[in-house]
């Protein structure tokens, strides 16, 4: 799975990132390694806490470990930032 991370640098410094296929999932860092890290945490949180929520309103969710999902973003990261 690959997200889309708009990156911009803010008037203090810092590099924010935003993924707009996640509504509301953002992060900031430093350095653009420090937002890799970041923005990374913050799409896996942003993943589990839905999953939690689809499988808490007994919705049919699909069998795909979280786990394999959040390496193929780790890794789709990896390749664009």
């Amino acid at each position: 799975m690959i997200f889309k991370i708009i990156v911009e640098k803010d008037e203090s410094g810092y590099y924010v990132g935003e993924v707009p296929a996640l509504p509301g999932c953002f992060s900031q860092g430093k350095t653009i390694a420090e937002l890799k890290v970041n923005i990374t945490e913050a799409i896996e949180g942003w993943l589990e806490v839905m999953n939690d929520r689809a499988k808490k309103g007994n919705a049919q969710v699909k069998e795909k470990s979280i786990e394999e999902v959040l390496k193929n973003i780790r890794e789709a990261i990896e390749l664009y930032l």
